[in-house]
């Protein structure tokens, strides 16, 4: 806290401490996250009054704004406030949260995952879950930060996944930032046999930016954008309109508060945003519900490129970096291998770039080579090759994706089935095919799932309706759609409501995430 800021709150927060103690006031919710801080202006008296503790005016100040007002410097008074360094220290400790907690902590949802997250049963995998998130912490930000996005939204990671680039949930939703396949590549993100962006915690976390900021464009206010990410936009703009009377004269964050006292948003969409404002809370201050975090070295980097069908293990050697950093660096890359095609860019540690490409050149041809290559012939399986060559069907399956095969189970003959030599399979996921989607449904309920390009006129065409009917049925105020979103296209609202498959398409991994 600069010294400057604290000797106008002290004195005009002095005279308080000598009267009768006041409720502690919170700031207006924010439509956008933020603080309240930086917007009261106080009258600087000539001195602190005499009986009242320097430490006592820093704490009520804290506690009545929230944290220091920042005032303009008043060129005549003393650079000095005359307050300890230890009193200094401590309000500089005091921390702040873009994103509006202070309204809303005592909230009965709030306290309760507050007390569930720090319980004597769960601390111990909050903290290891805080501890995973701070090696993601500054890059996360970061990117936050640029987007004009509350950097606190962070914690949505915390909920969603543990800050796990490999959660996978039930239906299929994957990521640190737990995205279907469908809206993942809605945002940007590459999803197919080869690679799946959405376990780059980067990419993914631009793409769970990109998506924030249409809902929050869509929804008007932080939380509401936050809860649509959860249940999805169409059940939360429906729920709105349905509601519209009874939220007349509620606004920004506080809709979402008013909209989940109502008897319509799914338990896990209405618990979601007083998780997220818990996550916020113990995030910020861990040592003050007892857990103890210890930092992670930063994700950083650097980047090489090479030419498709690279074996990761080459790029090890090449690099001097071990197999389970360039894993752990591409958790991207599926099947252990650069895709087919073209040149990629791989990551490596920081400062193993240099001299890479002369150390790759050096390498044997054979080890820079990913495949050898077999015909299948006349009643052959893939089993039996992949025996040949000591491994596994589900192994040689990886790399043959588009493999032909007869009824018997047999291949065509004739076909060229690429070999994958044992340093490679060493490094590829064994994970599902990420193009999985597993909806839950209604019985009648048919949804499309926005694509760059479409809109509602040429979607009410495809499926025989019209604009006036798709937004009804979606609770749409606007015509705008945007790439990834789920819209009922067939069924009523009401059934349509209970599904997943009428919204964001994504489910939490919170039950299901390893770790």
């Amino acid at each position: 806290m600069n010294a400057r800021l604290v000797a106008p709150l002290a004195a005009a927060l002095a005279l308080a401490c000598q009267g009768p103690a006041r409720p502690k006031t919170a700031p207006a919710p924010q439509g956008g996250g933020g603080t309240a801080a930086g917007s009261a202006s106080v009258t600087t008296p000539a001195q602190t009054p005499v009986g009242v503790s320097e430490a006592e005016v820093v704490r009520r100040a804290i506690e009545v704004f929230g944290e220091p007002v920042a005032v303009a410097p008043d060129s005549t008074a003393p650079e000095s406030t005359g307050l300890g360094a230890d009193t200094l220290e401590a309000a500089d400790a005091a921390p702040t949260w873009d994103i509006d907690v202070h309204s809303y902590e005592t909230h009965a949802r709030v306290e309760h995952y507050v007390n569930a997250f720090t319980s004597p049963g769960a601390r111990e995998r909050t903290a290891q879950r805080l501890e995973r998130g701070t090696r993601y912490d500054a890059m996360i930000r970061a990117k936050f930060r640029a987007a004009g996005l509350p950097e606190d939204m962070t914690y949505l990671a915390l909920i969603e996944s543990g800050y796990n680039p490999h959660a996978y949930s039930r239906a299929a939703a994957v990521g640190m930032w737990q995205f279907m396949a469908s809206t993942a590549r809605g945002m940007g993100l590459r999803v197919d046999w080869w690679v799946d962006e959405r376990r780059d915690p980067v990419r993914s976390t631009d793409g769970a930016i990109k998506f924030l900021g249409l809902l929050r464009e869509q929804m008007g206010s932080l939380y509401l954008a936050a809860a649509a990410y959860n249940g999805g936009p169409g059940r939360v703009s429906r729920g709105l309109t349905r509601f519209a009377d009874d939220l007349e004269g509620t606004t920004g964050d506080a809709m979402f508060f008013a909209l989940a006292e109502k008897n319509y948003l799914p338990s896990e969409t209405k618990n979601y945003v007083p998780q997220l404002i818990a996550a916020a809370l113990i995030g910020k201050e861990p040592e003050k519900y007892g857990l103890t975090v210890d930092p992670q070295p930063p994700f950083e980097y650097d980047s090489v490129r090479v030419g498709p069908s690279t074996p990761l293990v080459a790029v090890a050697h090449a690099s001097g970096a071990s197999t389970s950093e360039i894993t752990d660096l591409n958790a991207f890359l599926l099947r252990g291998v650069t895709p087919p095609g073209k040149p990629m860019y791989v990551r490596v540690p920081v400062g193993r770039a240099d001299g890479f490409d002369s150390a790759f050149a050096a390498l044997p041809k054979a080890e820079r080579s990913a495949y050898t290559t077999v015909v299948s012939k006349k009643r052959q399986s893939l089993g039996a090759i992949a025996a040949a060559h000591d491994l596994t069907a589900r192994e040689l399956g990886w790399y043959n994706p588009n493999a032909r095969k007869l009824k018997s189970g047999n291949l065509h003959p004739g076909q060229t089935i690429l070999v994958p030599s044992r340093a490679v399979v060493s490094m590829a996921l064994d994970v599902p095919n990420p193009a999985v989607e597993r909806y839950g449904g209604s019985k009648g309920v048919k949804v499309h799932v926005v694509r760059r390009g479409d809109n509602l006129s040429r979607i009410a065409k495809r499926y025989g309706t019209t604009v006036r009917q798709l937004k009804a049925l979606n609770g749409l105020r606007k015509d705008s759609v945007f790439p990834g979103q789920a819209l009922v296209v067939k069924g009523s609202a009401r059934r349509a409501s209970t599904t997943k498959a009428a919204t964001k398409g994504k489910r939490s991994a919170r039950r299901n995430t390893p770790g």
